[in-house]
């Protein structure tokens, strides 16, 4: 019993994880969707549509999880935005202290 309780203990840090992982995914690509409009190519969008769509995926097959992404906004962003000033070449000024986007809107699929 106490091993079945670890697994599935586990498990649930790993889909969090995962969660987590696709959510700065998406704010990592809409900063540099917004920031360097010159740039933006449909990999981006791809890779915005998928993570949003394993977002969906994780929160779907654990519905426990649904609240997870609004509690983990801003931690994410902030991963996000140092992510995306080192690969759009941008200085963190540029890119806004607090997200700016609302969690509707991040995982919206349009």
């Amino acid at each position: 019993m106490p091993n079945l309780i670890e697994e599935v203990e586990d498990f649930g840090k790993s889909e969090r994880r995962g969660l987590v992982s696709q959510l700065t995914r998406v704010l990592r690509h809409l900063l540099k969707w917004q920031y360097q409009p010159q740039r933006r190519s449909e990999s981006w969008l791809d890779s915005i549509t998928d993570a949003r769509t394993q977002i969906g995926l994780i929160i779907e097959d654990s519905p426990s999880l649904k609240r997870y992404p609004a509690e983990k906004l801003e931690e994410s962003y902030q991963r996000a935005r140092c992510q995306a000033a080192k690969q759009a070449h941008l200085t963190m000024s540029v890119l806004p202290e607090i997200c700016p986007y609302a969690i509707g809107s991040v995982l919206a699929e349009d």
